[in-house]
């Protein structure tokens, strides 16, 4: 399969979830910078997509990235991190939404399963995006991440050499 056909732009959004809707698919979505892909993000991805038979990510653009983590981010640009992500197996679909919270991207997404890293929970996570999947029938799933695996950490180490 050619990874970059799972790389779906925000206009054809709306009709690549009827696509997964009119198969029966059991849809999982996530978002995120994934900057430096590493073993947390590969572990979290495969975790989630277990919850269901798809999972699409939503990547946040290299304008929105640079609005939570800081000048001198991201590391990679937005579309090299939406071609790495499609590249995984466990990843049916990337998508790349311009702002820093991900509710415009899960109102169109409309996740039957909408997953997010337990550094969260139901009360710290962005109450619009919580309205947003919970309004249209979807339920949120709060995973453990790797200890000790993160971008900042492997950005501090790198900049330690």
């Amino acid at each position: 399969m050619n990874f970059s056909r799972k790389i779906i732009t925000w206009d054809n959004l709306p009709v690549w979830r009827q696509q997964m809707r009119a198969s029966g698919k059991k849809l999982v979505v996530t978002n995120g910078c994934f900057d430096i892909l590493h073993l947390g993000h590969v572990t979290y991805l495969e975790n989630a997509r277990n919850f269901g038979d798809a999972l699409l990510l939503g990547v946040n653009s290299d304008a929105a990235v640079r609005g939570l983590k800081g000048a001198g981010r991201p590391v990679n640009s937005e579309t090299d991190r939406a071609a790495v992500l499609a590249a995984l197996q466990s990843v049916d679909g990337v998508c790349i939404f311009t702002d820093t919270a991900a509710t415009k991207f899960l109102t169109a997404a409309q996740p039957d399963i909408y997953v997010k890293g337990g550094d969260y929970t139901l009360e710290t996570l962005n109450q619009d995006e919580r309205r947003a999947v919970e309004s249209a029938g979807g339920k949120i799933v709060l995973v453990s991440f790797v200890p000790g695996k993160s971008t900042t950490g492997l950005l501090e180490k790198i900049s330690r050499l």
